[in-house]
């Protein structure tokens, strides 16, 4: 049962506190779900999130994008962020930017470098050295994988103090991140995800 929504023609202008609450809304319809599950690391877990159900969704991409442009620090020049996680998040919001007249480079960093060409872990316009470059990820567990986009942007000589989430599992990322001398900032935790869930599993009781 969905308890907030917007309508695709308000989306672009919603006011972001309603954008937050349907943002939230879609990630517990069809991306947040409750079993026994097996992650990428070999542990087991009661839930899973699916982030790409929601950054591939063509109203959620837009909803993501939107506030993380809002988060992103003064003198961001660009996005970027680790192959395949990352690739729509990095590009919703370069679009999004574009309409908003906030514009954003996008950058999509390879987990190995290119067989053939270039050779090149990055994808993207080149720019200037010093550039400031946040770095997106759709969930945080660990943290290690934005860690590895932080290093190749900064080895292209940019400027990476800061790390963008749609939701962390609170689970060890920003410890690292802390001990990295990086600032995170997840727009929901995973105590969101479940007290929402709690809340729209009892609409659903009552109605």
């Amino acid at each position: 049962m969905s308890i907030s929504s917007i309508s695709v023609a308000d989306l672009p202008t919603a006011d972001l506190s309603a954008v937050r609450l349907a943002l939230l809304d879609l990630i517990c319809d069809v991306a947040y779900r409750e079993g026994d599950f097996t992650l990428s690391s070999g542990k087991k877990s009661t839930y899973y999130i699916n982030g790409k159900q929601v950054t591939l969704h063509a109203q959620g991409g837009v909803m993501v994008a939107r506030l993380l442009l809002d988060m992103l620090p003064d003198q961001t020049v660009g996005v970027g962020g680790l192959t395949l996680g990352a690739d729509p998040m990095v590009s919703a919001v370069s679009i999004v930017g574009a309409y908003e007249n906030k514009p954003v480079t996008p950058l999509i960093i390879r987990k190995e470098a290119k067989g053939h060409g270039t050779r090149a872990y990055i994808e993207g316009p080149v720019l200037p050295a010093g550039s400031k470059v946040v770095i997106l990820e759709d969930v945080v567990t660990t943290g290690a994988s934005a860690m590895k986009a932080v290093e190749r942007l900064r080895d292209a000589g940019y400027v990476v103090d800061t790390i963008l989430a749609l939701v962390d599992r609170q689970q060890g990322g920003r410890a690292l991140y802390d001990q990295a001398g990086l600032m995170f900032q997840p727009i929901f935790t995973i105590a969101d995800l479940q007290a929402h869930t709690r809340l729209k599993q009892g609409c659903s009781t009552q109605a």
